[in-house]
C-alpha cells in the first residue's frame, strides 16, 4: 500500500481516503494510479463498510493529468495512450460500483482529472471558498477530458446545460456549481467537510440508492433527453454549425468533444467511456495538442511565474497611478489599476477630457453591476480612486507614471520633462507607446534608469497582455517594479528589449502589409480575406488593418522614416504600402474610424470595397497563385519576424515571443504562438518552405539564421 493515499478507518466504518502525493499537487499520473488501485483492493477486503469519504491532503484536490506524460506521447503510440486513458477510467469505474456510498470533499481546485474524480463519487461536497474552482478546462489545452468528463457531464447535466462546460471550458467557484448541478452541497470550512461528508453517509443509512451512481439505475434518462427528441437534434445541428464557424476546422478538441457528447446520447455509457478514449488518443498526439499544451501550460507558467523579472529585488506595490493621457489607452489603463485597489490620477489638457476618461470606468462599472459581477457600493469604491485633473500638482507623489498620449516623440518629450519630477523617490516612469523606442524616448529624462516602456493593448480592460520594454539605459530595478506592477494589475507580463515596434507591433503589421502585397499583385481582396480568416485570426488581415486604420500604420511607417530608424526603399512590400496611400490619398479610405477601409460600412453589415477590384483584380495573377502559397505568405511572415526579433535580442524567450503573440495579437491558438509554430510544422520543413517562398516572392521569405541553425542541430525552439 503506497503512502501517497493515506487510508483511515474510524468507529462508524467509515473510511477516508486522503490523497497525499509528492510534490505540491496531486496528479494523475503513475502514483495516483498505484495509490487508487491500493485503496480499491483494501476496500474490497472491508466486510463491515459502511462509507467512503475521498478528499486531500494539498491545497487542491487533484490538479488534473499530468502534461508532461501527455505531451510526451507522439504519433504512433496512440494505442499505448489507450490502454493507460482505460486502466484510469476501470479504477473510477472501480469506485462507482463500491457496494457504499462514495463522498467526494473537495477542499481546493479540482479541474480536469480532478473533477472526473469527483463525478465517479455518488455525492460531491465542497469547501465554500474561493480556493475552490471546478470545471473541465482541458478544451483550452488543446485536450479533451479524456477520464470520463465528457461522457458523465452530459449524461448528468443533459447535452444543453452541459456544453458551456466542456465546449469553452468554463470553471465555477463552490455556490456556483452547487446552482450548476456539478456538486451537491457547501460547507463554510474546512474544519466542517469532512464530519458533514461523514454524517451524510451515516444519514444514508437503508438507502441503497445511495451507492449507486444515476445512470446505474434501471431506466435513467439523460436530462433534456436524447437524440430522439426533436429540441436536441436540433440543438446538436445548431451547435455543431456555431463550432464550425468559431474554430474553423483548424481546433480539433471541441469538434472531438462534441462527437462524443452526441455518441453518450445514443449508447450505453461504458460504450461512450470507450468512445471517449478512443478520441482522447488520437488527439493527444496532434501538433495542435501539443502546442496549446505547451504555450497555454508550460510556457504562460513560466512567463506568468516570473522568469523575466530580476531577481534580488523586492515585491513592489504600486498605490498612487498617475496617468498622462485620457483616450483610449489612458482611459483603460485607469480602469484597470482602480479595480485592484491603486488610487489614479488621470491628466489630460482640458477637464472635460479627464472627465470623459473616468465616465469609461463609470460605464464599464454599470455593465458589471447589470450582470452581477459586482456591487454598487464595491463600483463607488472603484470609482472614488479615480481622479480626473489638468494640474500636475495632483501628480506629485505617485510611485509611477505612465504616459499614454499620441505617438508624436516632441510631445512625449515634453510631458516627460514637465511631470517626471512628480514621482515619488524610486518612482518610476513608464512610456505605453506600441512604436517608438523607449531608448530614443528617455532621451528627455533626468534619469534614465528609471524610464521604461510598458505596452498595453486595446481595450486595457479585457486585454490580458503587457509589453514592457527595457531602454539602453533601463534599470533591472525598474524593471522588476515594472513587472510587478503588471502582475498588480492582473496582466501578464513579457519582456522584450528595445526596437522600432518592439515585439508585438512590428509582428502584427506583417500579415497587414503581405495582405495589401497580394492585393496589389492583382489577387482578389475578397479571396485574400478568406484565405486569410482559414489561417484562424480573430479576424482577416484587411478587417484588422480597418481596425488599426489605414492612417495610423502609415504613420507610423512615416515617423520611423522621419527619425531615421527605417529607410523608404528598405520597404519589403513597396506595392502594398502604394496601394495603402492611394486609399488613403486619392480615395479617403483610412480605415473603419474614417469611414471605410478595405471595407465599406453601412447599417446593413460590411463588405469589401468594389474600388479594390476595379483598380487592382488580375484575373490571370489570381489563377496563377494557389490558395496554400496565400495562406503561408499571410502566416510565415509573422512567423518569420518572430524569429528575427529573437535572433535579433528584441525577444528574450522564446516563451515570451509565443505569449506575446497568442495573447497580444492574435496569433491563432492551434500554433501554440509562432516560434511553437515552427516546432510542430517541422523546423527543416519550415526552411525548406521559406526557400521555395523567398525564390516565388521575394527576400522578405528568406529563413533567418537562427532557424537554419536550429535545423542543423536538430533542435526544436524552446
Amino acid at each position: 500500500m503506497t503512502t501517497s493515499f493515506l487510508y483511515e478507518k474510524d468507529s462508524d466504518n467509515i473510511v477516508t481516503v486522503t490523497m497525499d502525493m509528492r510534490g505540491s499537487v496531486n496528479a494523475i499520473n503513475d502514483e495516483f494510479i498505484d495509490g487508487l488501485r491500493s485503496s480499491l483492493e483494501k476496500l474490497a477486503g472491508e466486510a463491515d463498510l459502511a462509507g467512503v469519504v475521498i478528499t486531500s491532503a494539498k491545497k487542491t484536490f487533484v490538479a488534473g493529468g499530468d502534461l508532461n506524460d501527455l505531451v510526451a506521447a507522439q504519433p504512433g503510440e496512440e494505442h499505448g495512450v489507450f490502454v493507460r486513458t482505460e486502466e484510469i477510467k476501470a479504477l473510477f469505474r472501480g469506485i462507482e460500483k463500491l457496494p457504499v456510498p462514495v463522498v467526494a470533499a473537495i477542499n481546493g481546485a479540482a479541474l480536469g482529472g480532478g473533477l472526473e474524480l469527483c463525478l465517479a463519487c455518488n455525492y460531491r461536497i465542497a469547501v465554500d471558498s474561493k480556493a475552490v474552482m471546478v470545471g473541465l478546462p482541458e478544451v483550452g489545452l488543446g485536450l479533451l477530458p479524456g477520464g470520463g468528463g465528457v461522457v458523465r457531464l452530459t449524461t448528468l447535466l443533459g447535452f444543453e446545460k452541459a456544453f458551456p462546460f466542456l465546449i469553452e471550458g468554463k470553471k465555477l467557484g463552490a455556490a456556483p456549481a452547487v446552482a450548476a448541478g456539478l456538486i451537491h452541497e457547501t460547507v463554510a470550512d474546512q474544519e466542517a467537510l469532512l464530519p458533514r461528508a461523514k454524517a451524510w453517509i451515516l444519514e444514508q443509512r437503508g438507502n441503497e440508492l445511495a451507492a449507486v451512481q444515476p445512470w446505474d439505475v434501471r431506466g435513467f434518462k439523460i436530462p433534456g433527453g436524447g437524440e430522439e427528441q426533436p429540441s436536441i437534434r436540433q440543438a446538436i445541428v445548431f451547435y455543431a454549425a456555431g463550432l464550425r464557424k468559431k474554430t474553423r476546422g483548424l481546433l480539433p478538441a471541441p469538434e472531438m468533444i462534441l462527437d462524443i457528447m452526441v455518441e453518450t446520447l445514443r449508447v450505453d455509457l461504458d460504450t461512450a467511456l470507450r468512445i471517449e478514449s478512443r478520441q482522447f488518443a488520437q488527439l493527444v498526439t496532434t501538433p495542435e495538442a501539443k502546442n496549446m499544451i505547451n504555450a497555454f501550460f508550460f510556457q504562460m507558467n513560466q512567463v506568468a511565474g516570473g522568469q523575466s523579472r530580476p531577481k534580488g529585488f523586492e515585491q513592489s506595490t504600486v498605490s498612487r497611478l498617475g496617468i498622462l493621457g485620457g483616450g483610449m489607452m489612458g482611459q483603460g489603463i485607469a480602469m484597470s489599476a482602480a479595480m485592484v485597489g491603486i488610487s489614479v490620477v488621470i491628466k489630460d489638457v482640458t477637464m472635460e477630457s479627464a472627465e470623459k476618461a473616468k465616465a469609461y470606468s463609470e460605464k464599464g462599472l454599470a455593465k458589471l453591476i447589470q450582470k452581477g459581477r459586482m456591487t454598487e457600493a464595491a463600483a463607488q469604491d472603484v470609482l472614488a480612486r479615480i481622479k480626473p485633473s489638468i494640474s500636475n500638482d495632483d501628480l506629485q507623489g505617485c510611485d509611477f507614471i505612465i504616459e499614454a498620449v499620441f505617438e508624436n516623440v516632441e510631445l512625449k518629450h515634453s510631458l516627460t520633462k514637465s511631470t517626471e519630477s512628480c514621482l515619488a523617490e524610486g518612482g518610476v516612469w513608464a512610456s505605453n507607446t506600441s512604436t517608438l523606442p523607449i531608448t530614443s524616448l528617455s532621451g528627455a529624462s533626468s534619469n534614465p534608469s528609471n524610464f521604461i516602456g510598458m505596452h498595453f493593448f486595446s481595450p486595457v480592460d479585457r486585454m490580458p497582455l503587457v509589453e514592457i520594454i527595457c531602454g539602453a539605459e533601463t534599470s533591472e530595478e525598474t524593471l522588476a517594479k515594472a513587472f510587478d506592477l503588471a502582475r498588480q494589475l492582473k496582466k501578464t507580463p513579457i519582456v522584450v528589449n528595445d526596437s522600432p515596434g518592439f515585439y508585438t507591433s512590428r509582428t502584427i503589421g506583417t500579415p497587414i502589409q503581405e495582405a495589401a502585397q497580394l492585393i496589389a499583385e492583382g489577387i482578389n481582396a475578397v479571396r485574400v480575406e478568406s484565405v486569410g480568416k482559414s489561417v484562424g485570426w480573430p479576424v482577416g488581415p484587411l478587417a484588422l488593418q480597418d481596425e488599426v486604420s489605414q492612417k495610423l500604420s502609415l504613420d507610423i511607417i512615416d515617423a520611423q522614416i522621419s527619425m531615421g530608424l527605417s529607410k523608404a526603399e528598405d520597404d519589403p512590400t513597396p506595392q502594398g504600402t502604394a496601394l495603402m496611400r492611394c486609399l488613403l490619398t486619392e480615395h479617403k479610405r483610412g480605415g473603419r474610424v474614417h469611414g471605410g477601409g478595405y471595407y465599406e460600412y453601412t447599417e446593413a453589415g460590411k463588405h469589401i470595397w468594389p474600388g479594390l477590384r476595379e483598380m487592382y483584380f488580375n484575373a490571370e495573377v489570381d489563377g496563377e497563385v494557389n490558395d496554400q502559397d496565400i495562406r503561408d505568405r499571410l502566416l510565415f511572415r509573422p512567423v518569420i519576424e518572430s524569429l528575427v526579433c529573437l535572433e535579433t535580442g528584441v525577444l528574450r524567450t522564446v516563451a515570451d515571443g509565443n505569449i506575446g503573440s497568442i495573447m497580444g495579437i492574435g496569433a491563432p491558438a492551434w500554433t501554440g504562438g509562432y516560434l511553437q509554430f515552427i516546432n510542430t510544422y517541422g523546423v527543416q520543413r519550415f526552411v525548406d518552405r521559406c526557400r521555395e517562398l523567398e525564390a516565388k516572392y521575394g527576400k522578405r521569405f528568406a529563413p533567418p539564421a537562427i532557424v537554419i541553425d536550429k535545423a542543423a542541430a536538430g533542435e526544436l525552439f524552446q
